[in-house]
């Protein structure tokens, strides 16, 4: 029978062997990529003596028809009632007040890591030479930046109003035919940010966390995100970690700490993609980012994504691309990226077999050229199959 996920006084997750797990199908392609990811999961999980109590939950489309609402309030209780989720794509609504759907969840639930692992797949096509030597684990911080600022209109009496204000009061001069942003970045959410990249790089044996800003320019926003993830370092992760300047890049056995300015990195991720291994940043640089490492390996149609609170265990597991309504329904795309959120899934949930025999299971498909339309069209004797037939194939691998 299927329970609840709890969370034990040392708050780490208690999983049932039939964990209950809310999903979200998706808007366009989820009807076809969610039934193809559901199917190798269930697989996976049986292999290894586990089983997974999915129960349906909407929002997008699905649930604007059924219930007036983009994100129902019972969808959001029962993430945060089972602890963990996982959600096909959804559509932004036009007009409505919800900037993102997949925004409003992250900041709801407060899951301000957005981690996307981004590694080639032998056999995957690729626009560069040696796509091998891209692997990286992006920390993305998810609750603050733009994508929780305050805008105002050009010409609005607010924006007006505040472009005075801040002339008078600060003397910036600032176009009166300006539309206002404002970017908030606070130590909180940078250090739990870079905290939670530091435990994962102590844990999983990585070698180096590097914190990637634009400080030059926005030097107390971003250039303190930087200043700040150094601090914690000295701060809480001493004998662990260090930073690059008190080792001059000899750390021993400890987590290399060091940073680059985003711009460069974008150029480095490209020239010598095998120096970086994780790597933390702020909101809007980890979008650009994680999209740009994914087209190095083969696209977003096979990048994972999750957002999770680590102090309370919460995580939503989500496909990283859009709806593509014109392919719904034709049993054609690529369900890579949903398949993978679901190892991410099973990773947080210690179902770390299951999660190997996946990505495994994965490989070998594509590395025996069965693969779906996106990669078919790049690879020589590829054999091209349906959504379904490729999850049948994953299937057939573990």
């Amino acid at each position: 029978m299927a329970e609840p996920i709890t969370l034990a006084d040392d708050g780490t997750l208690v999983v049932p062997d039939e964990p209950i797990v809310p999903y979200i199908e998706g808007d366009g392609i989820g009807v076809d990529i969610w039934p193809a990811a559901r199917a190798v999961l269930d697989a996976a999980a049986a292999r290894s003596g586990h089983r997974v109590g999915w129960t349906e939950v909407l929002a997008g489309e699905k649930a604007y028809r059924e219930t007036g609402e983009w994100l129902p309030t019972d969808t959001v209780d029962a993430f945060r009632q089972y602890r963990v989720g996982i959600k096909g794509p959804l559509t932004t609504p036009v007009g409505g007040g919800i900037r993102s759907l997949n925004v409003a969840l992250r900041q709801i639930l407060d899951l301000y890591v957005c981690l996307r692992p981004v590694r080639w797949f032998r056999g995957v096509p690729s626009p560069v030479r040696h796509p091998e030597k891209v692997d990286m684990v992006v920390f993305r911080e998810n609750t603050e930046d733009v994508y929780a600022g305050f805008e105002l209109d050009e010409g609005s009496p607010a924006a007006r109003k505040l472009i005075e204000y801040l002339a008078d009061e600060l003397g910036w001069q600032i176009r009166a035919d300006s539309g206002i942003g404002i970017k908030p970045i606070s130590i909180t959410g940078s250090k739990r940010l870079q905290r939670a990249a530091l435990d994962y790089a102590l844990a999983r044996g990585r070698r180096s966390v590097t914190l990637v800003h634009k400080g030059n320019i926005m030097k107390f926003t971003e250039g303190s995100f930087k200043a700040w993830g150094y601090e914690l370092v000295a701060e809480e992760y001493a004998g662990r970690a260090v930073g690059w300047d008190s080792c001059g890049g000899d750390p021993g056995e400890r987590v290399l700490v060091k940073d680059v300015i985003a711009d460069a990195f974008l150029q480095q991720i490209l020239t010598r993609p095998d120096e970086y291994d994780v790597i933390a940043t702020t909101n809007l640089n980890g979008d650009y980012i994680s999209d740009a490492l994914a087209a190095q390996v083969g696209g977003i149609g096979i990048a994972p994504g999750a957002n999770i609170n680590n102090a309370t265990g919460h995580g939503v597991f989500e496909a990283t691309h859009g709806t593509a309504p014109r392919y719904a329904g034709l049993d054609k795309v690529n369900p890579g990226s949903l398949i993978l959120s679901g190892v991410l899934l099973f990773e947080h949930l210690g179902w770390d077999r299951a999660a190997a025999d996946i990505v495994a299971a994965l490989e070998a498909t594509i590395a025996d050229r069965i693969v779906t339309y996106d990669f078919a069209r790049l690879m020589d004797r590829a054999t091209e199959v349906r959504t379904s037939e490729f999850a049948a194939a994953i299937i057939d691998r573990l």
